[in-house]
């Protein structure tokens, strides 16, 4: 076989990439069928299993890992010799993106995404999962397109674009008997605490500040997600600190009240992140800035 195919070279690329022939298939918009064809003709050509199975998916040979290099930058010689024009047409897009994201983010974020993708991109869906120790890994094997949260643990071979500022606030219950308007430290120290424990919050900053002031809770009940908060306080004479974008959300659905901290607390940044492999990848850069667009005015 003297020559290759470049859909043979796209097949490549995507395969080491998501380590998964169906995901390489449906990122390129072809049949499964049509990648492993591919994949079985660039084995015959270069007399090499070039991926092999494991249970970490499609790992690449020491061959594969020689010639990876040169067969990107060939691909990438060829885009920027058309102009770098895109690929990835969202209006008649078949594809699903999977999002890392904080359960803030599916309250206050995914549902401003998913209308916008109902006009601009319908064949597009979108799976969610927490974020978690293991994100920035599948962020790097393809498992996940993105990453959106406060993340600063994320390093080398990470981009990262901020979407929005955030800050903090408490909330009690509208009823609350010992707290009106306004919360001062000595009862801020005085009070129960719930305590949200989750990855990708930023509520690191807040136990860091506390720590750092010598301020304490008094925490009676740690929680895995802020699904229940909202009701938790509404419901008993609990307070808690949240982000302030939350807390806004959450006051339409609870009878419970937004009160600034009575010390000051930092404001982070809630960013979203991938991986340095795809930064190139059509898709993942339109949803990249379908994201900027609609949550930073960028």
């Amino acid at each position: 076989m003297s020559k290759l195919d470049l859909e043979w070279l796209a097949v490549f690329d995507e395969v080491y990439k998501t380590g998964n022939v169906s995901k390489a298939a449906e990122r390129l918009g072809m049949a499964q069928a049509a990648a492993s064809t591919a994949l079985n003709k660039l084995r015959a050509h270069f007399d090499d299993r070039l991926f092999t199975r494991t249970a970490q998916g499609m790992q690449p040979t020491p061959h594969a890992e020689r010639i990876y290099p040169n067969l990107r930058e060939a691909l990438a010689q060829l885009a920027q010799a058309q102009g770098n024009r895109s690929s990835f047409e969202p209006a008649q897009a078949q594809r699903r993106f999977r999002i890392c994201m904080t359960d803030i983010s599916e309250v206050v974020l995914l549902p401003g995404l998913l209308d916008h993708l109902r006009h601009a991109a319908p064949g597009v869906h979108i799976e969610t999962e927490i974020i978690s120790t293991l994100s920035g890994r599948r962020l790097q094997d393809g498992e996940v397109d993105l990453a959106v949260g406060f993340m600063p643990q994320l390093d080398a071979g990470f981009y990262q674009q901020t979407l929005f500022m955030q800050n903090f606030v408490c909330l009690a219950a509208q009823n609350h008997p010992r707290i009106g308007a306004k919360l001062t430290r000595k009862r801020f120290e005085a009070e129960a605490h719930a305590v949200v424990s989750t990855s990708g919050t930023g509520h690191a900053i807040v136990d860091t500040t506390l720590a750092r002031l010598g301020l304490k809770r008094d925490v009676v009940v740690r929680l895995s997600s802020f699904l229940s908060v909202a009701r938790i306080v509404a419901h008993t004479e609990l307070i808690v600190v949240v982000p302030r974008i939350l807390g806004n959300v959450l006051a339409t659905q609870e009878p419970v009240k937004l009160l600034e901290p009575p010390f000051a607390l930092p404001d982070y940044a809630v960013k979203q992140h991938w991986h340095e492999r795809f930064h190139a990848d059509p898709g993942n850069a339109w949803l990249r800035r379908t994201l900027a667009q609609l949550f930073s005015g960028g």
